[in-house]
């Protein structure tokens, strides 16, 4: 079995759980945040919308840069309704569907680095990128969101097993 193959399922679990999330993100409560220092549910939601693309960023390039010595940092632009937010992720989804479905095992293989200030911080293979980068990083900051939807009681989406407001259907 290909590598995409073993990772395709488990991306397309975890994509549609994250939906699901998203789905509840109210527009009236984007610029609600927990604590000053946390981001707004408008800022997590737009991230959340957007790491689908890591998974180009992982195929397409052997680096990033996060804090580039001679530019700017990757910016977000934010998410202005909930109809944007979902047309962001289902974009960012499905190209990164497509791009692990095209991957072989030796592009899944390569290694891919993340770099600040151009000093290198890790390398991994992109596999691995997609896993952390891109279902893990997910799946955090998706429990993150759970939790922002609870504490403006909204109600959180049944993921790996009923939540306290739904079973699983």
């Amino acid at each position: 079995m290909a590598l995409n193959e073993t990772i395709l399922p488990e991306f397309e679990h975890e994509m549609v759980n994250t939906r699901k999330t998203l789905e509840r993100v109210p527009e009236d409560r984007f610029e609600w945040q927990p604590h000053r220092k946390s981001w707004t549910m408008q800022g997590l939601a737009t991230h959340l919308s957007n790491l689908p693309s890591w998974t180009l960023h992982a195929l397409n390039e052997d680096s990033i840069d996060i804090a580039p010595v001679d530019g700017e940092p990757p910016k977000m632009t934010p998410a202005k309704s909930n109809k944007e937010l979902l047309a962001t992720f289902d974009k960012n989804v499905s190209a990164a569907r497509e791009a692990i479905a095209q991957a072989s095992d030796e592009d899944l293989l390569r290694p891919w680095t993340l770099l600040s200030g151009g000093k290198s911080l890790f390398t991994i293979p992109k596999m691995a990128v997609i896993r952390n980068f891109v279902m893990n990083h997910t799946i955090h900051h998706r429990a993150q969101l759970g939790v922002y939807l609870r504490l403006n009681d909204i109600a959180v989406p049944a993921v790996y097993g009923p939540s306290a407001d739904e079973e699983i259907m």
